[in-house]
This record gives C-alpha cells, structure tokens and sequence, in this order.
C-alpha cells in the first residue's frame, strides 16, 4: 500500500462531488433546529437528503474523475459533524442514550485526530471503508428504531433499546479497531518511505 500525498487545487473547491459533501455540512443546522423544535418529518428530510448526498458524492466523484484530496478529507469530517448533530439531539429528546452516543464521539474523536495528524503529515486520509458506512448504517437505523417507538407510539422498550445498543457499540468498535489499523499501516509505510528516501539522498 503506497501512501497518497494531499495536495490542493484551488478549482477542487468547485467539483459536483464536493458540493454535495457542502450540502452536508449546511443541512446540519437546520436538522437541529427542526428537531429541537419538534418538526420530526423536516429533520428526517434534512437527515434523508444528507444521506443521500453521502451516498452520491462518492459515486460521483468516480463517475467525474473528481476524486480529490480535499474531497477525501471533507467527506468523513462531514460525516462526523452530521453524527454529533444527532448525538446531541437524541440526548436531549431521550438521555438514556448516553452510554451509545459517549462511544460514537470517542470513536469520531479518535478518527478526526488520526485524519488531522496524517494531514500534518502531508498525508492524504483513506476513503471510508464498508465497516465505518456499515457502522453509520446501524447507528441511524438504530437511533430511528428508538425515537420512532417514542414519538408516534409514546413506548419506551428497554429490552429492544438494549439489544440495539449493543448490535451498534459493536459495530462502531469494530469499525474503530480496522481504522486504527489502518492509521497504524499508514504511519509505518510512510516512516518506511521516508527512510528510503532518506537513503537513496545519501548515496
């Protein structure tokens, strides 16, 4: 695996598949406030249009050959800020999620961390793989699952809350324990790139 240098264009900033990964970022606020305000069916629509964003930049990017650094790095960024964004809503409707939503930001934090250090590292971040989609995946069908029995039916079921919590800490551990991994095989080729280099300097 041969690591990828970030670099920046300027006209990078304007690709499709780049502005779809913008739409992400804006319905953000406005889901918030659609949701704190009770509006459910407009937070599901920010919510249904961000993800289908998140299913298309990707596929569009390939499509257009627009497949960019920068696009690579927005992408999971805008992924973890629209989690957070649910977090913290679902905590406020229904603060027995806690426990689920402490995982979701440790498990983000630690990911925006490793992106930012192989960013400083000039260092191109990974495209998401399936098991952190997968891991989304469950998190919203899990999330909805809950608030979906609370708000039509008024019905808390702490068996099924349990089962799903477990199914999605699951999923979100794994996903984190492959990234870690891969940071981790990253990290060393690039040391292992940079010795050559070094080497080759030398002689």
């Amino acid at each position: 695996m041969k690591n990828e240098k970030w670099t920046f264009n300027w006209k990078d900033l304007f690709t499709v598949a780049n502005m779809l990964t913008y739409l992400r970022f804006i319905l953000i606020a406005p889901f918030m406030y659609f949701f704190i305000h009770e509006n459910y069916l407009a937070a599901a629509i920010c919510i249904g249009v961000s993800g289908l964003s998140d299913c298309f930049d990707g596929v569009v990017a390939r499509k257009l050959n627009q497949v960019t650094a920068l696009g690579k790095t927005l992408d999971p960024i805008a992924d973890k800020l629209t989690l957070i964004s649910v977090a913290v809503c679902m905590l406020i409707y229904m603060p027995s999620l806690l426990p689920l939503m402490l995982i979701l930001v440790v498990k983000d934090t630690l990911m925006l961390t490793g992106g930012l250090i192989l960013l400083t590292k000039k260092i191109a971040p990974p495209l998401s793989k399936w098991y952190g989609k997968a891991a989304t995946v469950i998190f919203y069908l899990s999330v909805f699952l809950i608030i979906f029995h609370k708000a039509v039916f008024h019905y808390e079921n702490p068996t099924m809350q349990t089962v799903l919590f477990i199914i999605t800490a699951l999923a979100m551990l794994f996903a984190l324990s492959n990234y870690i991994k891969m940071f981790i095989d990253i990290t060393r080729e690039d040391k292992l790139q940079k010795a050559k280099e070094n080497g080759k300097e030398e002689k």
